[in-house]
């Protein structure tokens, strides 16, 4: 868990992602945030991002109020989908229920100001414990899901278990299914997606600030 800087007794973020080369995407330039924010590395799958978000969250006073991005590589389910594409959720689901993003839109204004070039798209964020191929990612797609991930469900689930807060969920396509990956960082999709998560922070920072407006 690394945390930042940022305006003292404003709110603090926490962004959670699973694995080092996600967190080593992410990087640590905090410099425009509004206030207070930590990377937390959850490791891979449901189980251990759940654990890690609610142990961040009830054992650290300073995070009990934060507003939770969980971020990081997914896998594309929709044709045409491709490497670098951005999906930015509006609810994650898996097998243990459902929860809602919170200013889905603003958030995919942002990332199309930090990354003009990429296509975002908007949807369901399907947890699974496992990596999906082939028939199953096709499955997924056609109950309604945009993209899948092993961590995002599991996160915001537990974030707001541990109290009321905005949650938000923005994955980096790192596969998709015209173009299967094989091992993350040898092929060109993962650079490419690799690429893009180093953009997301200054999307992150105005999305959290504007959650700290008043609202009229």
């Amino acid at each position: 868990m690394t945390p930042g800087t940022g305006t003292p007794g404003s709110a603090p973020l926490l962004i959670a992602c699973a694995l080092g080369i996600e967190r080593l995407a992410l990087g640590g330039g905090f410099g425009g945030a509004a206030g207070p924010v930590t990377v937390l590395r959850t490791g891979m799958g449901p189980q251990a991002a759940d654990r890690a978000v609610a142990l961040a969250l009830g054992d650290d006073p300073e995070l009990c109020d934060a507003a939770v991005i969980a971020t990081g590589f997914c896998a594309g389910l929709a044709p045409g989908m491709h490497p670098g594409d951005l999906v930015v959720a509006d609810e994650t689901r898996d097998g243990a229920g459902r929860t809602e993003c919170v200013g889905v839109e603003l958030l995919a204004k942002e990332l199309a100001r930090a990354v003009p070039r990429r296509v975002i798209h908007t949807g369901p964020l399907v947890g699974s414990d496992h990596i999906v191929r082939g028939a199953e990612r096709t499955a997924l797609h056609a109950a309604g899901a945009l993209a899948v991930d092993m961590e995002s469900a599991a996160t915001l689930r537990s974030a707001v278990r541990a109290g009321p807060r905005p949650v938000a969920a923005v994955r980096v396509v790192v596969d998709a299914p015209e173009h299967e990956l094989v091992r993350i960082g040898t092929l060109r999709g993962g650079i490419s997606a690799f690429r893009v998560l180093r953009t997301v922070l200054p999307a992150f920072f105005e999305w959290h600030r504007s959650l700290l407006l008043p609202r009229r």
